[in-house]
């Protein structure tokens, strides 16, 4: 068994050794709370719970780290704008964010730490980059000399010649354009800290390399985020932390995005889909099957008719899991292991798609079983969906979905009563030849939504797609 992940940084799909034996290390990049998540956010998240849950899976011991960057340009404008504290703003879309990793099933982090909770460190670190040559003072601002530093730009494949760097307001004092902030010297009214070279806060990029060195040491396995970190804020993390001296990410993993019309999804681009309005629309394990199961390497689109195809989807499946148990009489445990073909796609650069088919032919054979009255072939497929399910963190008799599945039986159990009578009603036409009538209520059915099976135990419906 060889896990394998396509590293940015080597640009290929390398062989996973981890720095412990039996251990994983995780770092990434988490929210910036200036405003509520959209499903573009918690995507991330949610890829990386998956990755995780299939480290665990294959045995090893997870250390996951999921900062929160509490103080930033953004945090500030909006302060001013809404005549509110800083930390009152971040506070409130931190637990926004919380709420949305929560609905969607994402285990909590092993640690989640906030920004400004690590100015001593964060202090530390550029002193020791000043001292060594690979940063400055100037007007109250700390600065990155990016030539001092010569792999700069390994990660995004860059040309420093070329490179435009982003640039904040009050960023005094450069020797180069192209060298970046560590620390942003206070302005007034704003939020600040004490540090040697005067007030202020820190930069966005300084913060990660600080809290990474804190919780997970000099050296660690996977340093994960959104395609749109690599440059410049993963870039800028790495030439920080080696300059500093530390070994930093063994590996770089990215997820890709969310788009609309071709775009990334994004608050500035007025686009967004925020998550707290989606699960009031949507069932929360249908948004994780929708975000979760593309390959993270992959773009989603999103559009509602990809939802509705998701809620088919997952619909077949938490069917087949319904009438299996119905069958059984009771609970049925998952497999100790999953499927061998299901693994195999697992530990291929985390090939969810792949291995989400695996699901769905285990499903078909369990439905054939069914068909075929062999229980004990049903039941055993049923154990493997849900080992393959629990996984992918979708598995409907999960505690993590038990109100949710409560919900549903609940509704089932009264669409089911006013189903029947008019399945009853079809049946009486049926017994007494009167096909056109019993088509017609079968017609009526399936425009509603629902898809009528005739079975050797009398007609049975299910959930079509809506």
């Amino acid at each position: 068994m060889t896990i394998r992940l396509y590293d940015t940084g080597a640009r290929q799909i390398r062989d996973f050794t981890p720095l412990t034996p039996g251990c994983v290390s995780i770092y990434l990049c988490g929210a910036t709370v200036q405003a509520a998540p959209h499903i573009g956010h918690i995507r991330s998240g949610l890829d990386f719970d998956i990755l995780r849950r299939w480290f665990e899976y294959r045995g090893y011991d997870v250390t996951f780290v999921r900062n929160v960057t509490d103080i930033d340009d953004k945090i500030i404008q909006k302060s001013a704008d809404q005549g509110r504290p800083w930390w009152a703003i971040g506070y409130a879309n931190e637990r926004a964010f919380n709420a949305g990793y929560d609905a969607l099933g994402c285990l909590p982090p092993t640690y989640e730490p906030r920004a400004t909770g690590h100015i001593p460190e964060m202090t530390e670190m550029m002193r020791v980059l000043i001292d060594n040559g690979h940063a400055y003072a100037a007007d109250g601002n700390v600065y990155f000399d990016v030539r001092s530093f010569p792999d700069y730009l390994e990660l995004s494949n860059q040309d420093l010649d070329d490179l435009r760097q982003p640039s904040g307001e009050g960023e005094t004092g450069k020797r180069d354009p192209r060298d970046f902030a560590l620390w942003k010297a206070a302005k007034p009214g704003e939020p600040s800290w004490d540090t040697p070279w005067g007030r202020g806060r820190p930069g966005w990029h300084l913060e990660c390399s600080a809290m990474a060195h804190k919780y997970l040491g000099p050296v660690f396995d996977i340093h994960g985020g959104g395609l749109d970190l690599i440059f410049p804020h993963h870039e800028n993390e790495i030439a920080q932390a080696k300059a500093y001296g530390d070994g930093f990410a063994r590996y770089w993993l990215h997820n890709a995005w969310v788009t609309m019309s071709g775009e990334k999804m994004s608050k500035s681009l007025g686009n967004s889909v925020l998550v707290s309005e989606m699960v009031r629309r949507w069932r929360p394990i249908v948004l994780r099957y929708y975000l979760g199961t593309p390959h993270y390497r992959s773009m989603i689109e999103y559009s509602e008719e990809a939802l509705r195809e998701a809620e088919s989807a997952f619909a077949r499946i938490e069917g087949f899991v319904q009438r299996v148990v119905e069958k059984a009489g009771g609970a049925v445990e998952p497999a100790a292991e999953v499927p061998p073909a299901f693994a195999a796609a697992m530990d291929d650069d985390l090939g969810v798609p792949g291995a989400l088919a695996v699901v769905h032919t285990t499903v078909r054979q369990g439905n054939s079983a069914l068909a075929a009255d062999d229980k004990e072939a049903a039941v055993a497929r049923l154990a493997e969906v849900r080992a393959m399910l629990g996984v992918l963190g979708l598995d409907p008799l999960d505690p993590q979905w038990a109100e949710e599945s409560d919900r549903g039986a609940d509704l089932h159990g009264a669409v089911d009563t006013l189903v029947r009578l008019v399945l009853d009603q079809r049946e009486a036409a049926r017994a007494r030849k009167d096909w056109a009538t019993a088509d017609g209520i079968r017609d009526q059915l399936q425009q509603s939504g629902l898809v009528i099976e005739d079975s050797p135990s009398g007609p049975r419906w299910t959930l079509g797609a809506r």
